[in-house]
């Protein structure tokens, strides 16, 4: 069975631990993909110099953040790895070179969204990182070389959010959910319509966008996940898009399955 594609706004790492519609979202998600025999995660909080995928039998749960409460530092994930994936990853990807990590685990951006994904922890999953030294053409080429791995049972996940400048976030200001300011509705609007339309080309040409994309993506480890879930789109495959809603003035939750 060819698996199906995600890519989520993964927001707060408070949702980990928080009841709200974003968590019911992921949660209604899970209940109608197929169940995987691994996940592969993209997160926005892997950045690295090179490319690597984790390959360790049991990754660690990565607290990556701080000034949270202390009932989120409590929390474990303790998903076992998957070392021998990690290997194949490595010796099939051509468009970079791909090495194998004993060190990260999963960060924040993998394991609060597999946390409600898959509560038991039992499902195998590796990451891998995003090359900050590479242009966004580099992440949507490196993740159309992923596509043989839906149709080992893998899920692909991208984990970040389209709209992501924490620096002007309205936290405590107003009802911050379902807020938006022009520019992030604005980014928001037209990368769901190039999404929608299989304009790929413009979203990875972000850069020439003008200013709201500027604003929306002051830096681009938040929107790169997005390019590698959108790369292995395959002809006339569905798109349904879930908890889309803007929060904080600046940050998306926006989310997309694909298949």
């Amino acid at each position: 069975m060819k698996m199906p594609v995600l890519f989520v706004g993964h927001g707060s790492p408070m949702n980990a631990v928080e009841e709200n519609e974003f968590v019911d979202g992921f949660r209604n998600i899970a209940k109608i993909i197929p169940q995987p025999a691994v996940v592969l995660c993209v997160s926005a909080h892997w950045e690295t110099k090179r490319t690597f995928v984790t390959a360790m039998d049991n990754p660690r749960t990565k607290h990556d953040f701080f000034g949270f409460p202390q009932e989120l530092y409590d929390v474990q994930y303790p998903a076992p790895g998957n070392p021998t994936l990690a290997k194949e990853i490595m010796s099939l990807i051509t468009k970079t070179k791909v090495g194998l990590d004993y060190e990260w685990g999963l960060d924040h951006g993998c394991w609060i969204v597999m946390k409600h994904f898959f509560p038991k922890a039992d499902i195998p999953i590796v990451q891998l990182s995003l090359d900050y030294s590479q242009p966004a053409q580099f992440h949507y080429d490196l993740g159309k070389e992923l596509s043989w791995l839906r149709k080992r049972g893998v899920l692909i996940i991208g984990s970040g959010n389209i709209v992501h400048n924490l620096g002007l976030a309205a936290w405590g200001q107003i009802d911050t959910v379902g807020f938006g300011y022009d520019w992030a509705i604005e980014a928001n609007e037209k990368v769901k319509n190039y999404v929608l339309n299989n304009n790929h080309q413009a979203l990875t040409n972000y850069h020439s966008l003008g200013r709201a994309f500027d604003l929306a993506i002051p830096t681009p480890e938040h929107y790169l996940p997005l390019l590698y879930a959108l790369a292995l789109k395959e002809e006339n495959e569905k798109m349904t898009l879930f908890n889309d809603k803007l929060l904080a003035g600046s940050i998306s939750m926006t989310s997309l399955l694909i298949g």
